[in-house]
């Protein structure tokens, strides 16, 4: 199955909803409470190809059990509470924290209520596994079953997620079509959730190498239009997404995509001080920058004056 956003369906029975959310998320075994309710169910998704972003409704409260073959499931509650249990240890989830429940791995959910509205993400555990490793540099990661969405790291990937599913929802998942939007959307979502939910390595600030910094800042120098990521950076400095964002911080006081930035904005700002290539909004363009609002305020801050203003100088 290959689809972008399917909206919910108005439900005849139980089986009905079963076969939709087996085909959409999970296979699983489904044990409704009651008869009625199986109308007022929805299941929306977004296909990112190797995620999944599902929001998931029963009209009645049901069992859910199911081994999650072949990819992790990390289940957000946006109402109501999810009781679990995976293996021998119970978890409850609320808004605020997500589950993760692994792959291959039994899980019984005993009581999903109507109240309970679950936004989750499907990720096929070989993708989840290459992008740890170029994450972390390593290959014993581990993502956490009970996930802490309330701190701040949590809560912009939680933001980043529910904001990916809005989007689709609003404009169809008309970009989503394009096989390279998806996987570079999937990238972002599995990238910044295992940054937001992987504790700390206790050793990693002192394996930090001023080395790695220098090698992806001649890169950044070099070809400063790219849409460089976390992860092609990380891949340049030889070393996982975490360790370089600390090396920055370290020897630079910054992030890497924050220099990218600014770089950006010292390479507009000097073409725009001696009017070279064209507007401001053509200028802006031309070095990468793709949020002009954003921009305007960024560059103000920088430089002390709207780029209007240094264009309308060198006039």
């Amino acid at each position: 199955m290959r689809h972008l956003l399917q909206s919910a369906p108005r439900f005849e029975d139980w089986e009905g909803v079963h076969d939709a959310l087996s085909n959409a998320y999970f296979p699983h075994a489904m044990h409704p409470k009651a008869v009625p309710g199986a109308s007022a169910s929805g299941i929306e998704v977004v296909d990112l190809d190797s995620c999944r972003l599902a929001r998931i409704t029963f009209g009645a409260t049901v069992g859910i059990d199911s081994d999650h073959p072949g990819a992790v499931a990390v289940n957000i509650p946006l109402s109501g509470h999810l009781a679990s249990r995976i293996g021998s240890k119970n978890y409850d989830a609320a808004p605020g924290r997500a589950t993760a429940f692994p792959a291959d791995t039994p899980a019984h959910m005993p009581a999903w209520a109507p109240d309970l509205v679950v936004l989750g993400l499907r990720i096929d555990s070989a993708h989840l596994h290459r992008e740890s490793e170029r994450v972390f540099a390593r290959k014993d990661v581990r993502l956490p079953t009970d996930i802490d969405l309330r701190t701040p790291a949590g809560a912009a990937w939680f933001r980043m997620a529910r904001t990916t599913f809005d989007n689709a929802r609003d404009c169809g998942g008309v970009l989503y079509r394009d096989p390279q939007v998806a996987d570079s959307v999937a990238s972002m979502l599995v990238t910044g959730l295992l940054l937001a939910a992987v504790p700390d390595e206790p050793t990693a600030r002192n394996a930090l190498r001023p080395r790695p910094v220098h090698r992806v800042v001649e890169a950044m120098e070099a070809d400063p239009t790219r849409p460089w990521t976390p992860v092609d950076l990380a891949e340049i400095a030889g070393v996982s997404v975490r360790r370089l964002q600390q090396a920055f911080r370290e020897h630079l006081g910054t992030t890497p995509l924050a220099h990218l930035h600014d770089l950006r904005l010292d390479r507009i700002h000097d073409d725009l001080v001696h009017g070279r290539g064209g507007t401001v909004t053509e200028v802006a363009l031309s070095w990468g920058i793709t949020h002009l609002g954003r921009f305007a305020a960024a560059y103000r801050e920088r430089f002390g004056e709207l780029p209007s203003q240094t264009l309308a100088r060198a006039a």
